[in-house]
């Protein structure tokens, strides 16, 4: 379990250098193409993924099953997670001037993104157990949603709080 600890702390460190840079003051760093947004997201799957395979302690005969099911669920999770990018860069845009409706907005179609990841792992639950004991997916949720949370900090707290 230390061995978890302390890559989550690696990868924890690495996330500042990618999402959450990006809200200085309320709005996109200034010459940060999307480009290298996305090659920042790309890097922290990487680290994702090399976390999880550190950590889940896999035989040869559960990795050849459980690789394709993650690579699966990781394509999903990254379309929701364009959806919530796509989410927090209209709230940095709209920052200064938002109005009442457009924060009314927002906060519903940010919601309902956070209800389709619960969907999304709900739906992945028996895809992984297919192919994993149950000890082991609970494992890989525990993992994927911690990275989560971590994730969900470092993009959060970069976030300035709507005016009143």
């Amino acid at each position: 379990m230390k061995k978890a600890f302390f890559s989550a702390l690696i990868v924890a460190g690495m996330l500042p250098l990618g999402d959450s840079v990006l809200f200085a003051q309320g709005s996109p760093a200034p010459g940060i193409s999307d480009q290298e947004i996305q090659l920042m997201r790309k890097d922290i799957r990487s680290q994702k993924r090399q976390l999880v395979a550190a950590n889940m302690h896999l035989t040869d005969a559960e990795a050849q099953k459980f690789w394709p099911v993650y690579d699966q669920y990781e394509t999903e999770t990254t379309k929701l997670n364009d959806y919530r990018w796509a989410l927090v860069k209209e709230y940095t845009e709209n920052y200064a001037g938002m109005t009442d409706d457009q924060a009314q907005s927002l906060l519903i179609r940010w919601t309902g993104a956070d209800e389709s990841v619960v969907a999304l792992r709900l739906k992945y639950i028996p895809l992984f157990q297919k192919v994993l004991p149950s000890k082991k997916v609970v494992r890989f949720f525990q993992l994927d949603r911690r990275f989560g949370m971590m994730l969900e900090l470092q993009v959060g707290s970069g976030i300035p709080l709507v005016k009143p």
